[in-house]
């Protein structure tokens, strides 16, 4: 931990805890509305403009103001690919974080170019799980006489250079809705797996999916030597989770849970598995995003829900299912900070720019990362 100027602590990310800031703050009422009421007026005007040079992708946790411009809407893989299926448009406007435009750059062809409307719009989780870290991690899984037998697994929600390191060591790419096919595959092929950089889906996978037992996973830690694990710890294990989680799903707590209970009678608990293990234990559900979209199309009218994923898509799926009672599983947790980086301001900006010929927070991953990122996605995308 380090401190500012004004002798208050800073912690760096994935370097400190604060169990006050965890807990989250209470956002009440709406997000304010555009400071510019001629802001909607200008995307529309700059995206006509554009026409079919101009693909939209809207991440499902963005903000409304900025969704009603996405051409599609998705999870991070999904819209990766819907702009690979589009090679007519030179430009993919990416409404989401930095590594889902990165991925988008690796499956799109050389021709196109993907821009993320704010560069600060990045993902605590991916950031968990650094080059350097895992290279380190490696290594003492190599001193372990482990790494021969061990198979990396890197969920989507990872920095290229992760996706890469997978790839060149065996590995394969994973989303929340087929962790369980790339974990079979991965345990196919080795004895043990080194599941990046959500422990929670992780552990979820193997527990509640797989019949692993909590004994069989251990917790890497970048930030302690050799992970904070003994060597027998290490062969010992079957999965080594590395000590990473979202911001968002990992503030749900089984209290959440058991007040939602007491507080709405007969309430439907649905979460993420990005939860931690003890919020998906008490839940009804569980579920990728795209999982708990079509649950909630598919539920009876009149039932109740508490969903335990990003703010925005809780308050949207509410709007879409106004037959239900669609309710937040937690009081006091906020939306994404980092997803909330792209606002209308933001996309206009973009916008404008692309249509004046000028290309601004273009993202750009360098041939060899892609190459390898490349192989561990085609892995998953060959799964059965």
């Amino acid at each position: 931990m380090t401190t500012t100027e004004t002798g208050l602590p800073l912690f760096v990310l994935g370097r400190g805890t604060d169990p006050h800031s965890e807990r989250g703050v209470d956002c009440p009422g709406e997000l304010p509305t555009a400071s510019d009421p001629a802001l909607v007026e200008r995307a529309r005007r700059a995206k006509a403009a554009l026409g079919e040079r101009v693909f939209v992708l809207g991440h499902h946790y963005q903000r409304d103001e900025v969704i009603q411009f996405a051409d599609v809407t998705g999870d991070s893989f999904k819209l990766a690919r819907d702009a690979a299926a589009r090679p007519e448009a030179e430009y993919i406007v990416f409404c989401g974080v930095h590594f889902m435009a990165e991925s988008a750059d690796i499956l799109t062809n050389d021709d196109q170019k993907v821009v993320l409307p704010d560069l600060a719009a990045g993902c605590s989780m991916a950031d968990m799980a650094t080059f350097d870290q895992v290279e380190e991690c490696w290594e003492a899984l190599e001193d372990a006489g482990i790494a021969e037998t061990t198979v990396p697994v890197t969920y989507m929600n990872s920095s290229a250079d992760i996706k890469a390191f997978c790839g060149r060591n065996g590995g394969v790419v994973c989303t929340s809705s087929n962790a369980r096919r790339a974990l079979e595959w991965a345990f196919s092929r080795g004895e043990k797996v080194l599941f990046l950089p959500d422990q929670h889906l992780g552990r979820n996978t193997a527990v509640l999916e797989m019949g692993l037992s909590l004994d069989d996973c251990v917790v890497y830690n970048p930030h302690r030597p050799n992970g904070g694990l003994t060597v027998q710890q290490l062969r010992d294990a079957k999965m080594i989770l590395w000590k990473g989680h979202c911001s968002v799903h990992g503030r749900f707590t089984a209290e959440c849970v058991d007040e939602v209970r007491e507080r709405v009678p007969g309430v439907n608990v649905l979460v993420h598995p990005e939860c931690r293990h003890e919020v998906v234990t008490k839940a009804d559900y569980v579920g990728s995003t795209e999982y708990i979209i079509n649950r909630l199309r598919e539920a009876p009218a009149g039932s109740s829900w508490a969903v335990g994923t990003e703010l925005n898509l809780v308050k949207r799926l509410g709007h879409m299912f106004p037959d239900k009672d669609v309710t937040f599983l937690d009081k006091t947790v906020c939306y994404c900070s980092t997803m909330n980086r792209i606002d209308l301001p933001h996309l206009v900006w973009a916008l404008e720019s692309l249509a004046a010929g000028q290309v601004v927070n273009q993202i750009t991953v360098d041939p060899e990362t892609t190459r390898w990122a490349k192989v561990a996605l085609d892995r998953m995308l060959a799964l059965p």
